[in-house]
């Protein structure tokens, strides 16, 4: 089994936020529009969250910490 790269991991999901944020609408009007931008602000959430993780093994178990703090809280 390759051995997984953690880094590489989370530069793939930073990346596939910025994409994300490039992503053309679609010709479509109305509620089609509508659905797909909320879809692509979903999408950039959950991407750029895990792009900003710190990402570690820890007995085998992959860990994402996320710090959700105010900047101003933050160390």
């Amino acid at each position: 089994m390759a051995q997984l790269d953690l880094d590489a991991m989370i530069s793939r999901f930073k990346a596939r936020a910025a994409a994300v944020k490039q992503r053309p609408l679609p010709p479509v009007a109305g509620e089609e529009r509508a659905r797909f931008i909320e879809q692509a602000q979903v999408d950039f959430q959950d991407f750029a969250l895990i792009g900003d993780a710190v990402a570690t093994l820890e007995d085998g178990i992959l860990v994402l910490r996320v710090d959700l703090r105010p900047d101003a809280a933050k160390k």
